[in-house]
């Protein structure tokens, strides 16, 4: 009997664009994430080099050295990346460097960045007229020095066309699987993020800012935030909170909005969003359910918020983000 050859599996090609003083997460989270891409035997991989200006060893930020390739010199390949990090202000300062940068990103099919990698990205003039995200520490000073940017302050990724942004740090990992999911579907995108143990795959709409990070980070508030952790699902008001801090509440809302950044109604909502992510993402329970539990009573409350944060309705983000997809 005749056997049929095997096909063979295709390959997408990736350079990762390195320079001294970019950040190893940057560079390690997307490599990472189109590796394990290949371990899933899908019939698909990535192929990717890690490159820099000259070749040879780099030295990241925090000491660590990875040896680099040369980058290509006529090639075409799928998709380039430009990780962030304290010396991509040197980097962008090089002319060599911004040249062989926008040379590779005419010959890529796909430009992303992660976290302050824009700035090498709109040093080339690439991101002129289009939308996009960084750090968001970052985000004042890419909109004053690239004044041409849409600089967008909240979102973990954005795509314009054939560019990606990211946010900082592991939003390069939600960055790659977004990529991934484009070009191999979410089935694929969601097995990628359990085998990396990614708690949950994040959709370029989602806040970079967490709220209860920000609660728990400010020592003053701590308390509160144990209690709002424990009584979300009660009708709270802001005099409620005050109470509870033991401060009337105009000193609690000067203090509060100085000290989070945000107000004590805007950070309420923000820590019922993300109750209400969790209980999406993770059970089955109704709608109607994850409105009571997470605190906004109503499903219409709930679909009202979801819409304004998210621009999708808390069924259609269960359907993007659920366990089962």
């Amino acid at each position: 009997m005749t056997q049929l050859p095997q096909s063979r599996p295709v390959t997408r090609r990736v350079l990762i664009f390195v320079y001294e003083g970019a950040q190893p997460i940057d560079v390690s989270g997307p490599l990472q994430t189109f590796d394990t891409a290949g371990e899933l035997a899908i019939g698909e991989r990535y192929e990717c080099r890690v490159v820099s200006s000259e070749g040879g060893a780099v030295r990241l930020q925090s000491g660590l050295t990875v040896l680099t390739q040369s980058p290509p010199a006529r090639a075409r390949f799928d998709t380039l990346v430009i990780p962030g990090g304290p010396g991509v202000h040197a980097a962008r300062r090089s002319p060599d460097i911004v040249r062989q940068v926008a040379d590779l990103a005419r010959r890529a099919e796909r430009v992303c960045s992660v976290c302050t990698g824009a700035f090498l990205l709109a040093q080339t003039g690439l991101l002129n007229g289009r939308k996009a995200a960084t750090h968001w520490r970052a985000c004042a000073a890419l909109s004053r020095e690239f004044p041409e940017v849409h600089v967008q302050p909240d979102p973990i990724w954005v795509q314009d066309g054939r560019v990606w942004t990211s946010a900082g740090v592991t939003a390069g990992i939600d960055l790659a699987l977004a990529m991934v999911e484009a070009d191999l579907g979410s089935a694929v995108a969601a097995q990628i993020a359990r085998r990396l143990v990614v708690y949950m795959r994040r959709a370029g709409g989602q806040a970079q800012f967490s709220t209860p990070l920000a609660l728990q980070s400010a020592d003053s508030f701590g308390p509160l935030f144990d209690w709002l952790d424990r009584n979300l699902h009660r009708s709270l008001k802001v005099t409620d909170l005050a109470d509870e801090a033991g401060m009337s509440p105009r000193t609690f809302i000067r203090h509060f909005t100085d000290r989070i950044g945000m107000t004590p109604g805007k950070a309420l909502e923000g820590l019922r969003l993300e109750r209400a992510q969790s209980l999406l993402s993770g059970t089955s329970m109704s709608l109607s359910e994850v409105a009571r539990r997470a605190g906004f009573g109503r499903e219409e409350r709930l679909r009202n918020a979801f819409v304004r944060q998210f621009a999708v309705g808390p069924a259609q983000w269960r359907q993007s983000f659920g366990e089962t997809n």
